[in-house]
Formats: C-alpha cells, structure tokens, sequence
C-alpha cells in the first residue's frame, strides 16, 4: 500500500509567503504520457521498488543514458 507523507501546515500567515519561498526546479519539466504493456509496467515497478526508487526518476535516468547531451550535438 502505498504512504503518504502528511506535512504540518506551513507556520506562513499569507499562503502567498510560502509559495514564494518554495525551492525552484533546476529546470523546467514537461509531463511526457506513454502506455507500455502491463508485464512492463509490473517488472519496473517491482524493481524500482526494491532499489527504493521513484518510477518517473528511473525513466528520467534511462532516458538521460539513452539521449545523453553529447550525443546530440
């Protein structure tokens, strides 16, 4: 089952103060949809599971491996 964190309300009395002081991305990220069969989706999940793991960063490393930046200069 999955967990989830629950976080004390930030101590900001303007909701405003504490977006503004939220950590930025290194950069900017764009969602990217794909479907894949179930026996895949099963074996990356178990595994990501295992090495403790999130998912998307998994792909995000295979695909920075795959189409590293000085290959496409």
């Amino acid at each position: 089952m999955k967990q989830i964190a629950i976080l004390p309300k930030p101590s900001y009395p303007n909701v405003d103060d504490w977006v503004k002081d939220r950590p930025l991305a290194e950069m900017p990220m764009k969602r990217l949809t794909i479907d894949i069969p179930v026996t895949l989706h099963q074996r990356v999940k178990s595994q990501c599971a295992l090495k403790g793991q999130n998912m998307a960063d998994m792909v995000r490393i295979l695909l920075e491996t795959e189409f590293n930046r000085e290959s496409s200069l």
